[in-house]
């Protein structure tokens, strides 16, 4: 694959911050230079890539949140509760691209081709009986995430598997029409090709989903959805009650675990919001989610360290650390 980059065991000593009677994560987490190792039972990847984000005419900037997520997280602690010898780190993708455009379909076809090398690698991952941890990049990258999944589990079990589940905490339904590919339509995509079934989704925000979309998928029985209004305005549900809502209804078959940083207050992405989900709430939703579902992968998206206009955080890194090791704990306390 021309834009991956495989990490050798040197690569994340400069990670590191040693210290004398403790152990990191990165000192215990897997590297293999012979591939997809045997011993662990996730797969991490990064993306570096804002060209989804930039296609959808948002701001660019979520391919900045790799190398800071990896520095927070090689200096979890390493604990009997999470060890590190359960996740592999396999590397990253490299998309940044020096084009500056106004017309987002030229960034439209550019998605197309990093479709194809995420499916590939993905489905590499699942071949092998793995649960791939994907952070950074757009949630165009939802798309070929989806479909790799799928494509693996048909390699592994080609009579008995059917499409796949999806729960995504998110701001926006990501179901805009098939227009190009771009950060704003990746689910429709993969429900339109019957690689994704049943699509729930946690705390839209009712300013920022078109009328047009709300009234499609109202009507589709295979989508749940709620807004954030409706949890937090009007009380007709609360936030635990609408995830054990989305758990149920995506229950059956294996799911996909989604979280777009812009449905967190005050976290730095395209999308940055001032309303939104706590950051405790997000870690009680990986938690929970890894926990109550059959998981097929987590993806994490859209976050920055930097966005294109110049606005910065460097804690998101730290943030998207807490939000992993809080789904990889749920899921090994199964």
């Amino acid at each position: 694959m021309k834009h991956f980059y495989a990490y050798e065991a040197v690569d994340n000593k400069p990670y590191i911050r040693y210290r004398e009677g403790e152990t990191k994560l990165g000192e215990q987490i897997v590297i293999s230079k012979a591939g997809i190792a045997n011993n662990c039972q996730f797969v991490l990847l990064g993306i570096k890539e804002d060209i989804g984000v930039k296609a959808n005419l948002g701001v660019g900037g979520a391919n900045t949140v790799w190398d800071s997520f990896l520095s927070a997280f090689l200096n979890i602690q390493s604990t009997d509760l999470f060890t590190g010898k359960e996740v592999q780190l396999l590397g990253y993708f490299d998309f940044t691209e020096p084009l500056h455009s106004s017309d987002p379909y030229i960034y439209r076809k550019q998605v197309e081709s990093i479709d194809s090398e995420v499916e590939s690698l993905v489905m590499d991952i699942v071949k092998q009986n793995k649960i791939p941890i994907v952070i950074g990049g757009s949630h165009a990258n939802a798309y070929p995430i989806i479909k790799g999944v799928y494509m693996g589990l048909q390699h592994l079990h080609p009579l008995s598997h059917s499409s796949l589940n999806c729960i995504n905490l998110d701001a926006h339904t990501d179901f805009r029409r098939k227009e190009g590919r771009h950060s704003g339509n990746g689910f429709r995509y993969a429900y339109e090709e019957k690689f994704l079934k049943k699509y729930a989704i946690v705390s839209l925000h009712e300013n920022y989903n078109p009328q047009t979309i709300i009234t499609e998928i109202k009507q589709n029985a295979d989508i749940w959805f709620c807004f954030w209004e409706d949890i937090f305005l009007r009380e007709k549900l609360s936030f635990k009650d609408a995830v054990y809502s989305a758990i149920e209804f995506t229950k059956g078959t294996l799911t996909g675990i989604e979280l777009d940083l812009d449905c967190m207050e005050d976290v730095l992405s395209s999308a940055m919001t001032p309303s939104g989900i706590s950051s405790t709430l997000a870690r009680w939703y990986m938690y929970t989610t890894a926990i109550e579902c059959a998981t097929a992968y987590l993806h994490i998206c859209e976050g920055a360290t930097q966005l294109a206009d110049g606005r910065k955080d460097p804690t998101t890194g730290k943030l998207i650390s807490y939000l992993v090791s809080d789904f990889v704990r749920g899921f090994l306390e199964k």
